[in-house]
């Protein structure tokens, strides 16, 4: 997606050679316009698997992942990382590791949401080591579900996230793929990279 590597290189900024800050179009201020081209270019993508459910990680992936489900026309579920009183018992769960923050965190999804024959589509901002992807594949095959395939708005290539992914087995879509942050951002010729 040419204008998202764009949008990269004017406003991203990478502030260490493993942490690109993209907060003025995607995970702090966000751009609906560009949200809602990322959403058509993976509902493109993932037309033809038959997606029941769009599952995303609160809070940054909630925009790309709502454009995604408005165009496929399927609910957006997103795994939470915070308790609240009404989401207390009944759920899957998964512990994912963040390098940004350097925690585990514990995300939840409640099992009222996802069934066995749903085909779920997995949406988030960043791919770097693939621990948020990894809960989120673990949530759906805790519900016995299918994950028809995983979608990443910016896949740091250098680390090793994507390549875990793919050897499992998923089908993975990236829409921009950044190869280095030592010199500037640098970008894969790829795009789309499956």
């Amino acid at each position: 997606m040419r204008e998202l590597m764009e949008k990269i290189r004017e406003e991203g900024e990478a502030i260490s050679d493993h942490v690109l800050k993209v907060d003025r179009f995607l995970n702090h201020q966000v751009d609906p316009e560009l949200m809602m081209r990322i959403g058509e270019n993976f509902a493109d993508a993932f037309r033809n698997e038959r997606i029941t459910k769009v599952l995303t990680l609160e809070s940054s992936g909630i925009s790309p992942a709502l454009m995604t489900a408005y165009i496929l026309k399927v609910p957006l579920l997103f795994a939470r990382k915070r308790k609240s009183l009404t989401l207390q018992n009944d759920l899957y769960t998964a512990n994912v590791y963040s390098f940004t923050k350097q925690e585990y965190t514990e995300i939840s999804v409640s099992r009222s949401f996802l069934q066995k024959d749903d085909r779920v589509l997995i949406i988030d901002d960043f791919l770097a080591n693939g621990q948020a992807a990894l809960g989120l594949t673990g949530i759906v095959q805790q519900a016995e579900a299918e994950v028809a395939g995983i979608g990443i708005v910016i896949e740091k290539a250098f680390q090793d996230g994507g390549e875990q992914l793919r050897r499992l087995g998923f089908r993975v879509v990236s829409l921009a793929r950044i190869t280095s942050l030592k010199e500037g951002v640098q970008f894969a010729e790829e795009v789309m990279c499956q």
